[in-house]
């Protein structure tokens, strides 16, 4: 791991003061004051994170039993989740080159592929710690429903992975269903090496005591109090701060893979730095861009720090190019590069997380606005959830905007246009938030870069509803410098949610209405985009925005 520049002035102005409150070593010894006394009855059931390493071993044959009982028939793995539940599992198996199903979303045309393929081969993994999560108990009433149309009985073919006491474990063990339960003293988005990570990647093949092997070699390392700890490091220069208070903070971090055989690890670190650390009006935005030649890496402005995660020993040969220090951040003043196996990477940011709550005076342990945006979609859920007449309808596409937003528009460029005309130069960013099928509608994804140049400021793009468990929490409790560009369609067709009395386009319909409904109570400018062609939508708004 190396930091230079505006990052390396923040580690030598803020380590030596950590190393001489023993921050590492409280940290490891579960220190629940180390963020001060709001913090402490939080922290104090958030800390079991950093023994893992040792403390879910029995998971490693628990996982392997279930695995034989199933049999060699049964190989397709499909993981109902969301955040921490799915996002740990999804960078593990893409890394170990192990195939799994992830189902993160409430689009009907996202759930109904996913139910047709391969059912006869299928366990499905449902994951949710409080066990009351909407859309991992509609996706599990959905495959229960799929498997009894097929003459399979669920209870062979579902695996839940719940908190013990959680309303879902009692449920599960009533129908009959195998049940394993997660450490509770770890909180959604520090769980990869718990059941939530350790169970649906074990299914799949992955070899999960590697994973653990990797994480605990490193935890002594982790625990030092010395200049040298990569988490005291790492935290420091994440921090955002500038010790010279020249050019104010890099609270944007461009997390670019440059060599690195990590797959997916941005996705992960997203979740983990947004949802702990934006809250009170401050906190790090991650920004997953392409790679070393994204504009946010290649031209960073004042307040956007450089992340490259880099090859480290053992891992495969680099393409040329790429973590050769010969492009990218490499050129720049400042940049922090850091490279390692999985398990060991994931350790590692968990306890610089943790380090940068405490240099940003928060508690990195609590959620406090994720809840907002879902007791809203609770309430239209109720309901039908309510958009209103649009404010225009641009050749099939429908726009609403928050109030004053689009006075005098008359089309789709010129409501994009008066979007980002709100944006603060120098520490604004935009936010892409599709609620849409992330399978059919990839090609949306590619409009983030373009958007990057345009704007000349930090932009990123979320699919909906997963993001929400993601950088939902920083778009509501962060700093009020965000603009956001929110898409919705209408599917080819949607889907019952059995034994509820809505369906699947209706919750992903109440998801998208409570979040803008939400960001606009916050002040924060939102423009609504409803494509009633999907296909014809996305190929016009992509032509906009790019």
């Amino acid at each position: 791991m190396t930091a230079t520049g505006e990052a390396a002035d923040a580690v030598r102005a803020h380590v030596p003061a950590l190393v001489d409150e023993r921050f590492a070593s409280r940290l490891f010894a579960q220190d629940a004051t180390l963020w001060g006394p709001e913090a402490e009855s939080e922290s104090a059931i958030r800390l079991s994170w950093v023994g893992l390493g040792q403390s879910s071993r029995p998971l490693v044959d628990e996982v392997a039993a279930i695995r034989a009982d199933l049999g060699p028939d049964v190989d397709h793995v499909v993981l109902a989740g969301m955040g921490g539940s799915s996002l740990a599992p999804e960078v593990i198996c893409a890394t170990a080159g192990v195939p799994l199903t992830v189902l993160d979303s409430s689009d009907p045309d996202y759930v109904r592929a996913a139910l047709g393929d391969r059912l006869e081969r299928t366990v499905l993994v449902a994951s949710s710690k409080s066990g009351g999560t909407v859309e991992t108990d509609s996706q599990r009433r959905a495959y229960e429903g799929a498997f009894r149309d097929a003459g399979i009985d669920p209870t062979e073919r579902i695996v839940v992975v719940t908190d013990p006491g959680s309303p879902l474990e009692a449920s599960a063990r009533a129908a009959g269903y195998r049940v394993v339960l997660a450490d509770p003293n770890v909180g959604g988005r520090y769980s990869a090496l718990t059941a939530f990570g350790l169970v649906p990647s074990g299914l799949a093949g992955v070899d999960i005591g590697a994973l653990l092997d990797e994480a605990d070699s490193v935890a002594g390392l982790l625990a030092e109090d010395a200049e040298g700890n990569p988490a005291l490091v790492l935290g420091a220069a994440l921090s955002g701060v500038d010790p010279k208070g020249s050019t104010g903070r890099r609270d944007k971090l461009a997390l670019a893979a440059d060599g690195t055989s990590v797959v997916g690890f941005g996705d992960w670190a997203e979740q983990l730095v947004a949802e702990s650390t934006g809250k009170q009006g401050t906190g790090l935005l991650p920004v997953v861009v392409e790679g070393p030649q994204a504009p946010e890496v290649r031209w960073p402005a004042s307040d956007v720090l450089p992340v490259l995660l880099v090859a480290a020993d053992g891992d495969p040969a680099s393409e040329p190019g790429e973590g050769d220090g010969t492009d990218g951040a490499a050129q720049n003043a400042t940049t922090i590069s850091v490279g390692g196996s999985l398990g060991a990477l994931m350790l590692l940011w968990e306890a610089a997380t943790a380090v940068a709550g405490r240099l940003l005076g928060i508690n990195p342990f609590d959620q406090p606005d994720v809840e907002s945006a879902k007791k809203a979609a609770r309430g239209m859920l109720e309901g039908t959830p309510e958009t209103g007449e649009p404010d225009l309808v641009d050749d099939g596409i429908e726009l609403r905007g928050t109030p004053g937003l689009l006075d005098g528009v008359s089309d789709l460029p010129g409501a994009v246009a008066a979007l980002l005309d709100r944006l603060e130069p120098g520490r604004g960013y935009l936010a892409v938030m599709a609620y849409l099928d992330r399978a059919e509608q990839a090609e949306l994804a590619d409009v983030r870069a373009p958007l990057a140049l345009r704007t000349e400021r930090p932009t990123t793009f979320g699919w909906g509803p997963r993001f929400l468990h993601s950088t939902g929490q920083y778009h509501k409790g962060g700093p009020a410098i965000g603009v956001y560009l929110q898409v919705t369609g209408d599917p080819a067709e949607d889907l019952d949610v059995p034994g509820q009395p809505f369906s699947f386009g209706h919750l992903i319909a109440a998801q998208a209405a409570g979040d803008a409904q939400v960001l606009a109570d916050h002040d924060r400018p939102v423009l609504r985009v409803h494509l009633t062609d999907r296909a014809a939508g996305v190929a016009r708004l992509r032509e906009v925005l790019k």
